[in-house]
Protein backbone atom coordinates (compact mmCIF):
# COMPACT_ATOMS: atom_id res chain seq x y z
CA UNK A 1 0.00 0.00 0.00
CA UNK A 2 1.01 3.62 -0.99
CA UNK A 3 2.56 5.85 2.11
CA UNK A 4 1.77 9.49 3.08
CA UNK A 5 4.79 11.38 5.59
CA UNK A 6 3.40 14.04 7.04
CA UNK A 7 5.72 16.00 9.20
CA UNK A 8 4.08 16.81 12.59
CA UNK A 9 5.54 18.75 15.74
CA UNK A 10 4.64 17.26 19.42
CA UNK A 11 2.48 19.26 21.19
CA UNK A 12 2.70 19.20 25.23
CA UNK A 13 0.02 21.56 25.54
CA UNK A 14 -3.44 20.24 24.92
CA UNK A 15 -5.93 22.45 26.34
CA UNK A 16 -8.45 24.30 24.50
CA UNK A 17 -6.76 27.41 23.91
CA UNK A 18 -3.59 25.72 22.97
CA UNK A 19 -5.93 24.07 20.55
CA UNK A 20 -7.79 27.09 19.28
CA UNK A 21 -4.41 28.90 18.75
CA UNK A 22 -3.25 26.13 16.69
CA UNK A 23 -6.20 26.35 14.81
CA UNK A 24 -6.00 29.27 13.74
CA UNK A 25 -2.03 28.90 13.05
CA UNK A 26 -3.43 26.36 10.24
CA UNK A 27 -2.04 23.92 12.33
CA UNK A 28 -4.36 20.36 12.59
CA UNK A 29 -4.17 18.80 16.25
CA UNK A 30 -3.76 15.14 16.26
CA UNK A 31 -3.38 12.06 18.29
CA UNK A 32 -1.60 9.12 17.56
CA UNK A 33 -3.34 5.91 19.49
CA UNK A 34 -1.95 2.44 19.46
CA UNK A 35 1.14 2.79 21.63
CA UNK A 36 2.23 2.55 24.71
CA UNK A 37 0.74 6.30 25.29
CA UNK A 38 -0.80 8.52 22.94
CA UNK A 39 0.98 10.91 21.26
CA UNK A 40 -0.15 14.42 20.86
CA UNK A 41 0.80 16.60 17.65
CA UNK A 42 0.04 18.64 14.77
CA UNK A 43 0.91 19.32 11.22
CA UNK A 44 -0.13 21.60 8.88
CA UNK A 45 -3.87 21.33 7.31
CA UNK A 46 -2.15 21.20 3.90
CA UNK A 47 -0.56 18.14 4.95
CA UNK A 48 -3.65 16.57 4.81
CA UNK A 49 -4.60 17.05 1.17
CA UNK A 50 -3.51 13.57 -0.18
CA UNK A 51 -4.80 11.63 2.82
CA UNK A 52 -8.40 13.02 3.02
CA UNK A 53 -9.28 14.60 -0.28
CA UNK A 54 -9.03 10.98 -2.16
CA UNK A 55 -10.88 7.66 -2.52
CA UNK A 56 -8.04 5.67 -2.51
CA UNK A 57 -6.39 4.07 0.91
CA UNK A 58 -2.82 5.11 2.39
CA UNK A 59 -0.71 4.44 5.41
CA UNK A 60 1.12 7.41 6.60
CA UNK A 61 4.51 7.75 8.07
CA UNK A 62 4.56 10.67 11.03
CA UNK A 63 8.02 12.48 10.82
CA UNK A 64 8.07 14.10 14.01
CA UNK A 65 10.34 17.08 14.71
CA UNK A 66 12.08 14.75 17.47
CA UNK A 67 13.54 12.81 14.86
CA UNK A 68 10.73 9.72 15.64
CA UNK A 69 8.88 8.44 12.63
CA UNK A 70 6.05 6.77 13.03
CA UNK A 71 3.52 3.85 10.64
CA UNK A 72 -0.28 4.47 10.91
CA UNK A 73 -3.23 4.69 8.81
CA UNK A 74 -6.10 7.58 9.84
CA UNK A 75 -8.71 6.56 12.09
CA UNK A 76 -10.99 9.44 12.13
CA UNK A 77 -11.73 12.76 11.38
CA UNK A 78 -13.55 15.31 11.88
CA UNK A 79 -14.79 18.74 9.99
CA UNK A 80 -16.21 22.22 11.07
CA UNK A 81 -20.02 21.40 10.20
CA UNK A 82 -19.59 25.13 8.29
CA UNK A 83 -16.93 25.49 6.40
CA UNK A 84 -15.47 22.11 6.79
CA UNK A 85 -11.89 23.00 7.84
CA UNK A 86 -10.28 19.86 9.31
CA UNK A 87 -10.79 20.65 13.26
CA UNK A 88 -8.97 17.09 14.28
CA UNK A 89 -7.46 13.82 13.23
CA UNK A 90 -6.79 10.36 15.06
CA UNK A 91 -4.34 8.14 13.53
CA UNK A 92 -3.80 4.42 14.96
CA UNK A 93 -0.17 3.08 15.24
CA UNK A 94 0.94 0.44 13.08
CA UNK A 95 3.06 -2.68 13.98
CA UNK A 96 4.32 -5.14 11.46
CA UNK A 97 3.38 -7.85 13.67
CA UNK A 98 0.15 -6.82 14.10
CA UNK A 99 -3.12 -7.10 11.98
CA UNK A 100 -4.62 -3.95 11.30
CA UNK A 101 -8.78 -3.59 10.29
CA UNK A 102 -8.49 -1.17 6.95
CA UNK A 103 -11.15 0.02 4.51
CA UNK A 104 -10.18 -0.72 1.27
CA UNK A 105 -11.57 0.83 -2.01
CA UNK A 106 -13.13 -2.07 -4.66
CA UNK A 107 -12.16 -1.35 -7.67
CA UNK A 108 -14.33 -2.85 -10.62
CA UNK A 109 -12.91 -3.68 -14.10
CA UNK A 110 -13.58 -5.16 -17.53
CA UNK A 111 -16.67 -4.73 -19.44
CA UNK A 112 -19.76 -6.92 -18.35
CA UNK A 113 -21.54 -8.89 -20.79
CA UNK A 114 -24.92 -7.77 -19.38
CA UNK A 115 -24.60 -4.31 -18.91
CA UNK A 116 -23.74 -4.34 -22.64
CA UNK A 117 -26.86 -6.31 -23.53
CA UNK A 118 -29.18 -3.30 -21.86
CA UNK A 119 -28.60 -4.21 -18.13
CA UNK A 120 -27.37 -1.84 -14.73
CA UNK A 121 -24.56 -2.37 -13.07
CA UNK A 122 -25.33 -2.27 -9.29
CA UNK A 123 -22.20 -1.74 -6.78
CA UNK A 124 -23.77 -1.55 -3.03
CA UNK A 125 -19.98 -1.34 -1.67
CA UNK A 126 -17.48 1.11 -2.73
CA UNK A 127 -15.64 -0.12 -0.10
CA UNK A 128 -14.73 -3.23 1.78
CA UNK A 129 -13.34 -3.89 5.26
CA UNK A 130 -10.26 -5.70 5.90
CA UNK A 131 -7.64 -7.40 7.81
CA UNK A 132 -4.22 -7.79 7.37
CA UNK A 133 -0.86 -7.38 8.69
CA UNK A 134 0.50 -3.83 7.59
CA UNK A 135 2.88 -5.13 4.74
CA UNK A 136 -0.19 -7.31 3.04
CA UNK A 137 -2.39 -4.31 2.94
CA UNK A 138 -3.75 -3.90 -0.52
CA UNK A 139 -3.94 -0.42 -2.39
CA UNK A 140 -7.66 -1.66 -3.38
CA UNK A 141 -9.40 -4.99 -4.24
CA UNK A 142 -10.28 -5.56 -7.86
CA UNK A 143 -13.16 -7.11 -9.24
CA UNK A 144 -13.60 -8.15 -12.56
CA UNK A 145 -16.91 -7.94 -14.15
CA UNK A 146 -16.35 -9.29 -17.12
CA UNK A 147 -18.36 -12.79 -17.47
CA UNK A 148 -21.58 -10.97 -15.77
CA UNK A 149 -24.39 -11.62 -17.59
CA UNK A 150 -27.85 -10.24 -16.69
CA UNK A 151 -28.83 -11.60 -13.05
CA UNK A 152 -25.11 -12.63 -12.30
CA UNK A 153 -23.49 -11.62 -9.32
CA UNK A 154 -19.80 -11.27 -7.72
CA UNK A 155 -20.36 -12.02 -3.61
CA UNK A 156 -17.55 -11.40 -0.85
CA UNK A 157 -16.82 -15.21 -1.70
CA UNK A 158 -15.98 -14.99 -4.63
CA UNK A 159 -13.15 -12.92 -4.40
CA UNK A 160 -9.38 -14.37 -3.53
CA UNK A 161 -7.55 -13.13 -0.23
CA UNK A 162 -4.73 -15.15 0.34
CA UNK A 163 -3.25 -12.29 2.04
CA UNK A 164 -5.93 -10.96 4.07
CA UNK A 165 -9.61 -11.27 5.63
CA UNK A 166 -12.51 -9.74 3.97
CA UNK A 167 -14.47 -8.84 7.11
CA UNK A 168 -17.68 -9.32 5.50
CA UNK A 169 -20.15 -12.41 4.87
CA UNK A 170 -19.03 -14.29 2.03
CA UNK A 171 -22.50 -13.67 0.77
CA UNK A 172 -21.87 -9.66 0.44
CA UNK A 173 -23.01 -9.16 -2.62
CA UNK A 174 -20.12 -6.51 -4.11
CA UNK A 175 -21.30 -6.26 -7.76
CA UNK A 176 -24.24 -7.38 -9.66
CA UNK A 177 -25.51 -6.87 -12.96
CA UNK A 178 -29.26 -6.40 -12.60
CA UNK A 179 -32.06 -6.84 -15.49
CA UNK A 180 -33.81 -3.12 -17.06
CA UNK A 181 -36.78 -2.03 -19.11
CA UNK A 182 -34.26 -1.58 -22.45
CA UNK A 183 -32.57 -5.76 -21.60
CA UNK A 184 -35.68 -7.21 -20.92
CA UNK A 185 -37.56 -5.85 -24.63
CA UNK A 186 -33.86 -6.69 -26.20
CA UNK A 187 -34.64 -10.39 -24.92
CA UNK A 188 -37.92 -10.43 -26.14
CA UNK A 189 -36.71 -9.29 -29.55
CA UNK A 190 -34.04 -11.59 -29.89
CA UNK A 191 -36.95 -14.22 -28.75
CA UNK A 192 -39.23 -13.15 -31.92
CA UNK A 193 -36.19 -12.95 -34.25
CA UNK A 194 -35.36 -16.71 -32.70
CA UNK A 195 -38.73 -17.62 -34.05
CA UNK A 196 -39.10 -15.47 -37.30
CA UNK A 197 -34.97 -17.21 -38.21
CA UNK A 198 -36.74 -20.61 -37.08
CA UNK A 199 -40.12 -20.55 -38.88
CA UNK A 200 -38.27 -19.33 -42.32
CA UNK A 201 -36.06 -22.04 -42.10
CA UNK A 202 -38.85 -24.95 -41.99
CA UNK A 203 -40.73 -22.92 -44.84
CA UNK A 204 -38.30 -23.90 -47.83
CA UNK A 205 -37.96 -27.48 -46.61
CA UNK A 206 -41.92 -27.87 -46.59
CA UNK A 207 -41.89 -26.57 -50.52
CA UNK A 208 -38.90 -28.76 -51.04
CA UNK A 209 -40.79 -31.90 -49.81
CA UNK A 210 -44.04 -31.24 -51.98
CA UNK A 211 -41.80 -30.37 -54.93
CA UNK A 212 -41.25 -34.10 -56.39
CA UNK A 213 -45.11 -34.94 -55.79
CA UNK A 214 -45.86 -32.10 -58.51
CA UNK A 215 -43.50 -33.35 -60.94
CA UNK A 216 -45.01 -37.09 -60.57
Amino acid sequence: MKSITINGSQRESVGKKATKALRNAGQVPCVLYGGDKPVHFSAPELAFSKLVYTPNAHTVVIALDNGDKLNAVLQDIQFHPVTDRILHVDFYQLFEDKEIALNIPVNVVGNSRGVKNGGVLRRPYRKLRIKALPANLPDFIEVDITPLKIGDKIAVGDLPSDKYTILHPDATVVAAVRTSRVAIADEEEEEEEGAEAAEGAETPAAEGAEAPAAQE
